[in-house]
Formats: C-alpha cells, sequence, structure tokens
C-alpha cells in the first residue's frame, strides 16, 4: 500500500483527517528509516498479526485509578524491522525479537535504548524485530502473542514482509534461531512466546533485563526444554530481585551450573559458555540497556553469526 495520498479523492473534513493522519504516520515511518539508514535498513510498518489491537483490551485498560483508553493505547499495530548492513543470506534469518516495557513506545525505544546503534555494533547476522506492545501504556498484556500460535503467525507475517522488502536481493529464506529480549514489562509476551507462540523450538535465547517480575515457571519450563541460554540481568529496586533469587535457588537445588556476579565482573568467555546467567546490576532499572551496552555484549556473546 503507498503512503501517498490518492490526490483525486473528496475532501471532506472526515476524509481530509484520515489522510491526513496517513500521511503524518508514512512521514515519521520514512524519517526513521532515514535516520537509521547508516546502520542498515529499518522497515517501519503496520501488521495484521502485530499484539494489538486486540479484543481483551477492546475496552481499555484501567491501572491506578486511570483509565487507558483502547483508541490511544492498544490500536497501534507498528512494528519496527531492522536489516544490518552485511547481513548474510543463508537461507535462514536469525532474529532478535525484542519487548519493550511500561509506558513506551516503538519510537522510542529505539532512541531511548539505541537498539538499532548497538545491534549494528554487534555486527550479529540477525534481524532485529521490535513490536508495539501497549502504547505509553503501564501494562504488561501482549495482546495477539499471548493467544495460541499468535507468535508463530507474528512471525510468518514478519517473514512475508521481508520477502517483499528483498524480494530479487536475496533467495527464498526461512526463520532460523530466535532471540527473546524483554525489558520490564515485556516478560508477558516473551513468556506467552515460549509456553504457547507455536516457535518455541526455534527460540535458542532468552535475555530479561530487569524483567523477571512473574511466569517464572514458562521462563523454567523452556530452558529445561533444551534452551541454550537464559540471562537474568536484575537490579535492587526494580522489582525483580525477588523473583530471580527464588530461580536461582530452584537450579542451585537441581544442581544445575550457574553463572552469576555482578555486571562487569563477569567476562565475555563465562557469558558465552553459561547457559543460566545472573546479572546484579546497580544501574537504575531504565538503563540496564544501553548505559554499559549490555544490549552488545548479549549479542556478542550470542550463539548468532556474525555478518560480512
Amino acid at each position: 500500500m503507498s503512503c501517498r495520498p490518492d490526490r483525486k479523492a473528496p475532501v471532506g473534513s472526515l476524509l481530509f483527517l484520515v489522510v491526513w493522519a496517513g500521511a503524518l504516520g508514512c512521514a515519521r515511518s520514512e524519517s526513521l528509516s532515514q535516520r537509521y539508514a547508516p546502520y542498515g535498513q529499518l522497515i517501519v510498518t503496520q501488521l495484521a498479526a502485530a499484539p494489538f489491537p486486540h479484543p481483551g483490551r477492546a475496552d481499555g485498560h484501567k491501572y491506578k485509578e486511570e483509565v487507558y483508553s483502547a483508541k490511544e493505547h492498544y490500536s497501534d499495530s507498528t512494528v519496527a524491522i531492522f536489516i544490518p548492513k552485511g547481513l548474510r543470506d543463508t537461507g535462514r534469518i536469525d532474529f532478535v525479537v525484542h519487548f519493550h516495557g511500561w509506558r513506551n513506545h516503538v519510537e522510542g525505544v529505539l532512541e531511548q535504548y539505541k537498539l538499532i546503534e548497538q545491534m549494528a555494533q554487534s555486527r550479529r547476522n540477525a534481524v532485529l524485530v521490535v513490536p508495539q506492545g501497549p502504547r505509553d501504556a503501564p501494562d504488561s498484556f501482549g495482546g495477539k502473542l499471548e493467544d495460541p500460535g499468535g507468535f508463530q503467525r507474528f512471525m510468518a507475517e514478519v517473514l512475508a514482509n521481508l520477502r517483499q522488502q528483498t524480494a530479487g536481493k536475496w533467495k527464498e529464506f526461512d526463520v532460523g534461531n530466535i532471540v527473546l529480549s524483554a525489558h520490564s514489562g515485556g516478560y508477558q509476551a516473551a513468556a506467552a512466546c515460549l509456553d504457547r507462540g507455536g516457535l518455541t523450538p526455534h527460540i535458542t535465547e532468552v535475555w530479561l533485563f530487569d524483567a523477571l517480575y512473574a511466569e517464572t515457571d514458562k521462563f523454567l519450563a523452556w530452558f529445561d526444554h533444551g534452551g541454550s541460554r537464559f540471562i537474568d540481568l536484575y537490579t535492587e529496586h526494580g522489582g525483580t530481585k525477588e523473583q530471580t533469587q527464588q530461580l536461582m535457588a530452584t537450579l542451585k537445588e537441581r544442581g544445575t551450573p550457574l553463572v552469576s556476579g555482578q555486571e562487569g565482573e563477569i567476562n565475555a568467555a563465562d557469558l558465552r559458555a553459561g547457559r543460566a546467567v545472573f546479572l546484579y546490576s546497580r544501574l537504575p532499572h531504565n538503563d540496564v540497556l544501553d548505559k554499559h551496552q549490555t544490549f552488545v555484549e548479549f549479542l556478542k556473546t550470542s550463539g548468532l553469526a556474525e555478518t560480512q
């Protein structure tokens, strides 16, 4: 679908507003794509299988006596798809799918946490995908990603979009390995993807950035069934310390080898070798993704291959 409004359309006030809003959205997408062009190709699109809208938030959401309307906070189907420069065509595309936390949106997440810059710096041969969760709302609900098979439908549409964007450039490709990354409230969508998303065998790593608030059983079940690496970064006051300590105790009782310590004291070799990694960070909750370039560190020590 073209981003340009039809010049022959009627100019009634309602139609004008619809066309204007669509043009504004396209202009923002083009601006974002241009901003990140030095690092690769950024596709900002709307997908039918994106988390929202969803019937579970058709009436919005109430949090601490404030109502967050469906129109303003649960109708945005934006998904950012970033293809780094030098991505090698292997017939299988690996993905890093990042779920953002409360009170944020895709453009803000990319800018605030420098996800694209960090992805490019890591030189990993993978595509970054950032779906819009609850937009600027205090809510962890994962929308369609919490439905059975929801993640599989979402990734199928991401793949179809990539095939369209890269037609004639790459040969036919399919989904390879998937890394799930979640910050803060993004844990709920990640847990649902592991539990009933339909692509669990493809998910090789899970990274929680101060995000283990609940759903520990789902993360543990994935780990027990062959997950390659689970990283839980937690802070003193982010609300995740208790759940993290409980999970560590469970794994220790089982005799599961752990890598644990303070962020910055665990070296890259330990990060590569560890299956269960627990990092304590002294950073504030909202700084854990980018302040120490931790996202880069996790990418570089992952099982993802390098770009050209």
